[in-house]
């Protein structure tokens, strides 16, 4: 069902500029019987701040003529998105259970490296492994985890092992 709505013009605007200004305090149905007029079609959304702005880019396009033919190529030459991929590949699992196509934090050494740090007198081992990391015979997620289990605090696990160094705030 199409509603249409009068709209009295109490005011006549001078240039588009005062338009827009005078819309801006207009109720939304104000504007969607306004953008009906300037496009020809009702307006996807009634998102105040979008028909105002969608309605002043058009009076201003109107009175100064839009974009040029050549800035509008340009446009539809940007905008050809016909090699763009509409959805994110797919994981998927091998034989063995791990993720193929999976991406790997370029920080982390190989599996089967054993990362050592001293602390407090002790010395940590971490093993990385393909899928987390093991430290005294418990596997762990991350190396935030890890370095959690060994301080009681929070740490970046990254941080913590030396791979990636302290970022100081300026």
């Amino acid at each position: 069902m199409k509603v249409r709505v009068n709209v009295m013009k109490v005011h006549q605007p001078v240039s588009w500029a005062e338009e827009a200004e005078h819309l801006r305090t207009a109720p939304v149905a104000v504007l969607v019987a306004r953008y009906e007029e300037l496009f020809g079609e009702q307006p996807r959304t009634r998102h105040r701040v979008f028909l105002l702005r969608r309605i002043a880019w058009r009076l201003q396009a109107n009175l100064h003529g839009g974009l040029s033919e050549r800035a509008r190529a340009r446009a539809l030459e940007i905008a050809d998105d016909r090699d763009l991929r509409l959805t994110a590949p797919q994981c998927r699992k091998a034989a063995t259970g791990t993720l193929l196509n999976s991406v790997r934090d370029q920080r982390l050494p190989l599996p089967g490296v054993v990362l050592k740090r001293q602390f407090r007198g002790q010395t940590i081992e971490v093993k990385v492994l393909s899928d987390g990391f093991e430290h005294q015979g418990r596997r762990f997620a991350s190396l935030s985890g890890v370095a959690e289990c060994v301080t009681g605090t929070r740490w970046n696990g990254f941080v913590f092992f030396g791979l990636q160094a302290r970022k100081h705030a300026a």
